[in-house]
């Protein structure tokens, strides 16, 4: 009796922690206001909305973010077999000085947003971010095609990728 209640008890702990996978954007994360390399601020909605028609590749990191930078080479090889894709890189560093001379350093090809919040803003607790990097793909009409990867040779990253 007492491993079936033990059986019980994890399988609820594990039912209870898991993640919801979103296909479109709550609300709170479209209207999340983020800033361009120009320093025009823009809504996450606006950036889609700029989008619209096409495949999105979405790369939320940080410079300081180890597990980024050990991502932009596979971030590349992708944008090398999928020119198609549009990227877009939302970073989450903590100064937008650090932000943009990441982009330099690392030669980051694609559209680049700053998430003036980070993690505790509406964007991220909405999408339930809780990880960098994050990898994301959208189809054109805006819903989420691929919810969450964490590294660039992720299988349902390349299915989601593929035309």
């Amino acid at each position: 009796m007492r491993n079936l209640i033990y059986i019980g008890i994890i399988g609820l702990l594990l039912t209870s922690c898991k993640k919801e996978i979103l296909t479109e954007f709550p609300e709170e994360a479209l209207q999340e206001t983020m800033r361009t390399t120009a320093g025009e601020n823009i809504t996450f909605e606006e950036i889609l909305t700029k989008h619209k028609g096409q495949t999105i590749f979405v790369d939320i990191w940080a410079s300081w973010c180890g597990d980024c930078l050990k991502g932009i080479p596979g971030v590349k090889e992708i944008q090398k077999n999928n020119p198609q894709l549009t990227y877009l890189f939302l970073s989450l560093d903590r100064k937008e000085t650090s932000w943009k001379a990441g982009i330099q350093k690392h030669g980051l090809v694609g559209e680049h947003y700053y998430v003036k919040k980070g993690f505790k803003g509406a964007f991220g607790k909405t999408i339930g971010l809780n990880w960098i990097p994050r990898y994301m793909i959208i189809n054109p009409d805006g819903s989420i095609k691929l919810f969450e990867a964490i590294k660039t040779n992720d299988e349902a990253l390349l299915t989601a990728i593929k035309p």
